[in-house]
């Protein structure tokens, strides 16, 4: 059965591409969520006057990969205690965040947040809330990566074979 998870990590370029790596993820999608306005663009987005987090609609097949995994492997991709800034990029729009459809995600958000938590002695900048909207990114932007395989991130490319290789 497929379930779904969003999740806010800094630039979506690479947190999309970080997602596609790990077996039993089904399909990735890049957006803006948790915002204001009605489909967004990503110029509107970028002013940081919308409320939007850029993030990835993150769909997987829970017989082969648990919530979880996904959410430590997201831990492993982001700072955690930093506010509104990944890498290079900073702005609200680049705050990390959980978002879930699913009240009953919650209790597994929950318990990887507290023991993630314990690693750190300032408190997590991780939003965890219930999705509210999301609106997919431009074409452009979708696998953005994967078009563009010397593109922009700020994530480390070793990152991308960790993420294949990793198993639950």
């Amino acid at each position: 059965m497929h379930k779904h998870i969003y999740l806010a990590g800094g630039c979506f370029w690479g947190t999309e591409h970080f997602f596609k790596q790990i077996a039993g993820v089904v399909e990735t999608e890049v957006g803006f969520a948790n915002g204001q306005t009605i489909n967004p663009t990503y110029e509107q987005v970028y002013t940081d006057t919308t409320g939007y987090a850029e993030t990835v609609h993150v769909t997987y097949d829970q017989e082969k990969v648990s919530l979880e995994f996904l959410l430590r492997m997201f831990f492993v991709a982001i700072d955690p205690t930093s506010l509104n800034k990944q890498g290079h990029d900073e702005g609200t729009r680049y705050r990390t965040g959980i978002y879930y459809t699913d009240a009953a995600d919650l209790l597994t958000i929950d318990r990887v947040y507290i023991e993630e938590q314990s690693k750190y002695a300032q408190p997590l900048a991780v939003e965890k809330l219930p999705l509210q909207n999301f609106y997919p990114a431009d074409e452009y932007h979708q696998d953005y990566l994967d078009k563009h395989p010397d593109g922009y991130c700020h994530l480390p490319k070793a990152l991308f074979a960790f993420a294949r290789q990793a198993k639950e």
